[in-house]
């Protein structure tokens, strides 16, 4: 008993492993000075923006650590208390989270050439900029929908199941609210903007919905037709698959879509927050946000952008159905852990007794 006690306490104060990439300095200096940035975007996807970044500052390393949302949150707090320094930036899809640091102290002000002209509600107090634009769609498999079109609104979702179920039973798919920081943010803001949305978790319950934690295992199974719905799922993977695979299909909801975004800030205890601040810079700028809608396929929030992949272009064609997450205190909400068990206990609830 006692080894195992030791055992647990031992794996607890281990930190969090990331996945690392360096990127060395374009110049080739050995003693280049390096960025250090804890990121939940996969390091493949980003990569075209660290290019982009180091083609215009070449003496400048890139240390790039993957990591889990709550993972950022813990060791930005975690090392700043040690008085250890911590990343220069930190980029995260946990709006909540990033905000919270904010709130509490663990992130300094970063007063950017942007920071006027960025949208308000994606800017709170210079410190917390959201910098991507990224819809909840459902996800379809379109050789599923050959014969009649996908639902387009949630009612229409819950006809679906209603009438469908049993022939589709096992293969609907969406977000575990208890493991998914991004699924449960969309989930608390279905409570908010849809008045029966317990009517949609119980269909879906009866539909055998499979849960699962990352946007990637929903679309691998959509793209080859284990299933043939996805509820609540992040845009910008869904159009990087529908890029590449055919048969997935995307629709954003019509009764209304909520947007989400990543959220970047410089930590008080960054160890070069010049660099993560010039990061920042360049993630804001017309430049960066454009290899962004480009490349990895995610809206573009600087309103400088045109193009088809862009905020902009998303609120002139769609208006009200968009109902942006705005970055504000207000996210931190649902960080209380009452109020977060009762959600998620009524959600088990649902889902187990439709």
């Amino acid at each position: 008993m006692r080894l195992a006690i030791l055992t647990a306490l031992l794996c607890l104060s281990v930190p969090a492993r990331a996945e690392v990439t360096v990127f060395p300095a374009l110049n080739g200096a050995s003693d280049a000075r390096t960025l250090v940035v804890y990121s939940s975007l996969d390091a493949p996807l980003a990569k075209p923006m660290i290019e982009g970044f180091q083609k215009a500052n070449p003496g400048v390393a890139v240390r790039y650590e993957d990591l889990q949302t709550v993972d950022i949150y813990d060791r930005v707090v975690a090392e700043t208390d040690a008085g250890k320094g911590t990343a220069d930036i930190a980029f995260s899809s946990a709006m909540d989270l990033q905000v919270k640091l904010a709130n509490d102290g663990y992130a300094q002000e970063s007063r950017l050439p942007l920071s006027e002209r960025w949208p308000r509600w994606a800017n709170w107090r210079d410190t917390a900029y959201a910098l991507t634009y990224e819809p909840a769609v459902f996800v379809y498999h379109k050789p599923s929908f050959r014969d009649a079109p996908p639902p387009a609104t949630r009612g229409q979702f819950v006809d679906y199941l209603k009438t469908q179920g049993d022939k589709v039973y096992g293969r609907i798919a969406t977000y575990d609210i208890e493991r998914s920081g991004v699924g449960f943010m969309f989930m608390a803001r279905d409570q908010e903007q849809y008045p029966d949305i317990w009517s949609v978790i119980r269909a879906m319950g009866a539909a055998g919905v499979k849960l699962y934690s990352t946007s990637g295992a929903i679309l691998e199974r959509i793209a080859d037709g284990r299933f043939v719905l996805g509820y609540n799922i992040l845009g910008s993977y869904a159009a990087d698959w529908a890029a590449r695979n055919p048969d997935v299909g995307i629709v954003l909801p019509k009764d209304y879509t909520v947007v989400m975004s990543r959220i970047g800030l410089v930590p008080a205890a960054a160890k070069s927050p010049d660099l993560g601040r010039r990061y920042l810079e360049y993630f804001m700028s017309a430049e960066g946000q454009t290899v962004m809608a480009r490349e990895l396929q995610i809206a573009a929030v600087n309103p400088e952008v045109s193009g088809e992949n862009t905020a902009n272009r998303m609120q002139e064609v769609l208006g009200g159905q968009l109902r942006p997450v705005p970055v504000s205190p207000g996210l931190m909400v649902y960080l209380d852990q009452v109020k977060r068990s009762r959600v998620i206990e009524r959600w088990n609830e649902a889902l187990r007794n439709p």
